[in-house]
């Protein structure tokens, strides 16, 4: 993936793994009641008391800087895989001291391996599955003392091998089925480009930058100029055909760190970053001209469209993206209303619909 896809997706991805993060913060404060409950109600060795106390303080330290310190907001598969292989450890650990395989506690490592599966894929879930079979083997290794008990311990570790298979057979579906919901809930279902809740969530990040960092971007609002004429003549399905066309043609010409959007209904907005709106009057040009010189086939019938529209920036034209698509959208109202088929650039003198004769759009050649 991308820079820019990783910034396309990064606030679900965020949220999903601070989501994780809370529900691994109370499996380990799960753990460690769980086995303080051991020790105040099983009769323990000394030795044994001393050494579970040991792990509970070290896992109680643990969760208390990963959730509370300077890890506490830092959230990643690879921090969900470290408390993965803390727990497996502390569980490996306590089961040492309660009874090694009859423990209590042995039956927690099928816990880890659920988790594994859920949050981190089949590649990860099959390597702690091994890790937990080793593990069996290890506190099993007392009672290896003849080939019928090998061969009843081997049989054991099945259902190790089991879960992980399920479990990861179920992570891809659940992940699939995660990423499809995803894409659904941030694209146009009529056009594949982004919809307007993603275009803000992006948009707001890429303004943040900008007043960061002091770099100029530009928003461009287009509007197709004969949707209800195709829509009258020859029925919705080439209307939504031509918004089709539209998008395409935007996503053939911008650049792949630029966000396009469907504004709503034939309406398309651009947000040009990290660049100045001088710098994209060629590229928005570019847009309109070829719409209005590339007719597309819609039930054997040639149809074409032109295109309005309207051009703004930051910082000049605004100090926020809704500001300055308003004023991009103001310039678009301005090509609409001088002839359309054109780019107007948003000048100051348009607020209050006074135009000078210097703002007015003009036609494209």
């Amino acid at each position: 993936m991308d820079e820019n896809q990783e910034t396309r997706h990064y606030p679900s991805f965020h949220q999903r793994y601070a989501g994780y993060d809370r529900i691994m913060g109370n499996i380990s404060w799960l753990l460690i009641a769980l086995v303080t409950l051991d020790i105040k109600l099983m009769p323990n060795e000394h030795a044994s008391l001393f050494f579970l106390a040991v792990f509970c303080v070290l896992l109680f330290f643990y969760n208390i800087n990963a959730r509370y310190g300077a890890l506490s907001s830092k959230y990643s598969p690879f921090k969900t895989f470290v408390d993965l292989m803390v727990f497996l450890a502390f569980i490996v650990a306590v089961c040492w001291y309660t009874g090694r395989i009859t423990s209590p506690f042995m039956s927690l490592i099928y816990l880890v391996l659920m988790a594994t599966s859920l949050t981190q894929g089949r590649r990860v879930t099959y390597f702690m599955a091994v890790l937990a079979i080793s593990s069996y083997v290890l506190l099993a290794s007392e009672e290896f003392k003849g080939l019928n008990d090998f061969l009843t311990h081997t049989l054991e570790l099945f259902p190790f091998m089991l879960i992980a298979h399920l479990g990861a057979m179920l992570a891809g579906e659940t992940e699939s089925a995660r990423r499809e919901v995803e894409r659904l809930s941030l694209t146009d279902e009529v056009t594949g480009i982004n919809n307007m809740r993603n275009f803000f969530i992006l948009a707001n990040a890429q303004e943040k930058l900008s007043k960061r960092y002091n770099r100029p971007y530009a928003i461009c609002m287009i509007d197709a100029d004969n949707l209800k004429k195709v829509n009258d003549r020859h029925g919705h399905l080439a209307g939504t055909e031509l918004i089709r066309q539209v998008a395409a043609m935007i996503v053939s010409t911008v650049r792949g760190a630029d966000i396009c959007a469907r504004y709503g209904g034939d309406e398309f907005v651009i947000m040009f970053t990290e660049t100045t709106k001088h710098d994209v009057i060629a590229a928005v040009e570019r847009i309109v001209s070829n719409m209005a010189t590339t007719p597309f086939a819609f039930e054997g019938v040639m149809l074409s469209t032109t295109l309005s529209a309207g051009l703004a920036g930051y910082p000049e034209d605004g100090g926020d993206v809704r500001t300055v698509m308003a004023n991009a959208d103001e310039a678009m109202y301005v090509s609409k209303r001088t002839g359309k088929n054109r780019l107007t650039v948003f000048n100051s003198t348009m607020y209050g619909n006074s135009l000078g004769k210097h703002d007015e759009g003009q036609p494209l050649r």
